[in-house]
């Protein structure tokens, strides 16, 4: 014989708390639908996706993809007096200008000016639209750092890829729909806030794959356990879940466990496939460097991003250089000579992937760090950080390749021409994946928050015809 309870209220604001948990449930997993539809976009766009290439620390721009031949004439000389001394972070006065060590060239029928420290990237100079105009409000690395990724130097506010997320769902019900590999088990400044959801429902913050071995830990089954035995475990554990939970209407991390609990259960048949990169050539895996020691980790993860992507994950940050290794204060032609030459393979090994595919053009790839160096020298040798002006490139998913868009001074220091703040950039990569920034809102505490804190201007100029 069946039973039916019922749990009446016990008082008004009990009542209003479980019909307002209803309500935002039904609404929740309306947004999340991830393989019934997810949210349709603003408008058409060709970028479905996002490969976030994080270079944590600070790249130099000036020894990559911002030349400044004037930094080399006046090496060893005071920073000229028209120039507004800047605020380092590390307070060093009065450093001589340090000149740039690489060979330039320009590149692709477009003749884009690229260091040697990137003669692979270079290779796709026509396909590559770089902003040499940045800024960021961060100055040193857990606001910078922050900043890039949530678009305010302190912690709480919700991730460019949980914004992603809540605005376009995910593609495939089987896995997550935003994920982040670092190149090593160092922590990221900052930690999971980088990828965490804020004051958004928890299920929208990124799931972090491992970043040696198996991508995701405990896939298979225990021994002895088949799927139906797993299923009927998880059947009970999600229906006692679900009584806990309908009394905490609020909780939005134990809603996040519990579609987690399902969501680990979907990708047991779906991400082995997805993830297992033996199934890839000889040809891709030396494409992506992954013969080679120095090219090898990060030649993985990018890898596994393009086979992320194609399987519907909507959003991919990769991480080189975690625990802020790209920071060089000193001893900067070691420094970034080994992280480059870590990376510039296995990112052209993506981007030549992509494009044969047929993927490029509905993927963005996005390289960068938290902020620049400085044209100044730090400890004879090193270069401090630089948030007032700096590069980041956009290639594929609808943007003009082979071009730069705006500049610093002559000797990169500040943005001058077409300054584009961290709130201009995350509104310039909504607006390529089809979301208006001024549309995507999230209520919280009575008031509609965007990513950009309404400070954002998305730069059209990039995007292609």
């Amino acid at each position: 014989m069946s039973c039916h309870r019922y749990d009446l209220p016990g008082s008004r604001r009990e009542f209003l708390q479980q019909a307002g948990f209803g309500l935002g449930s039904l609404a929740l997993s309306t947004l999340l639908a991830p393989a019934q539809g997810a949210l349709i976009p603003h408008r058409r766009t060709r970028a479905k996706s996002v490969i976030f290439l994080f270079m944590e620390g600070g790249p130099s721009h000036l020894d990559t993809f911002d030349r400044k031949p004037l930094l080399n004439e006046l090496a060893g000389q005071s920073l000229p007096p028209s120039f507004k001394p800047p605020i380092t972070a590390m307070g060093e006065t009065k450093s001589p200008l340090l000149a740039c060590k690489r060979q330039w060239k320009q590149h692709g029928q477009s003749g884009l000016w690229i260091s040697d420290w990137f003669n692979h990237v270079a290779k796709h100079a026509d396909d590559l639209a770089v902003i040499n105009s940045c800024a960021s409000s961060g100055i040193n690395h857990a606001g910078g750092v922050c900043s890039m990724n949530t678009g305010s130097v302190f912690g709480g506010r919700p991730s460019l890829g949980a914004w992603a997320s809540y605005g376009l769902g995910s593609e495939n019900s089987n896995l997550p729909a935003f994920v982040v590999i670092k190149d090593s088990e160092a922590t990221v400044v900052n930690g999971v806030r980088n990828w965490g959801n804020g004051f958004m429902p928890a299920v929208y913050q990124g799931v972090e794959f491992n970043s040696e071995g198996s991508p995701i830990k405990y896939l298979e089954n225990p021994k002895g356990v088949d799927r139906v035995r797993q299923r009927d475990k998880l059947d009970l554990l999600q229906e006692l879940n679900r009584q806990y939970n309908a009394q905490r209407a609020s909780n939005t991390e134990l809603d996040a466990r519990i579609r987690g609990f399902e969501l680990a259960y979907a990708m047991q048949a779906e991400a082995p496939q997805a993830v297992d990169l033996s199934r890839e050539s000889a040809a891709t895996r030396e494409l992506y460097g992954m013969n080679d020691d120095a090219t090898a980790v990060y030649g993985r993860n990018c890898l596994l991003a393009r086979r992320l992507i194609e399987n519907g994950v909507r959003f991919v940050q990769l991480y080189s250089g975690a625990g802020s290794k790209w920071d060089a204060h000193k001893g900067i032609e070691g420094n970034h000579g080994r992280l480059c030459n870590a990376v510039d393979k296995p990112i052209s090994g993506l981007l030549t992937d992509l494009k044969a595919r047929g993927l490029l053009d509905e993927t963005l790839v996005i390289w960068g760090g938290e902020f620049g160096r400085t044209p100044m020298s730090e400890q004879g040798d090193g270069r401090d950080h630089n948030p007032t002006g700096f590069t980041l490139w956009m290639a594929g998913g609808g943007v003009q390749g082979g071009r730069t868009y705006g500049a610093t001074d002559e000797l990169g220091l500040y943005a001058v021409e077409d300054r584009l703040h961290v709130h201009d950039i995350h509104s310039t990569i909504l607006h390529l994946l089809g979301l208006d920034h001024t549309r995507l809102t999230y209520n919280h505490k009575g008031r509609p928050e965007r990513i950009d804190q309404n400070e954002g201007k998305a730069y059209t100029k990039l995007l292609r015809a």
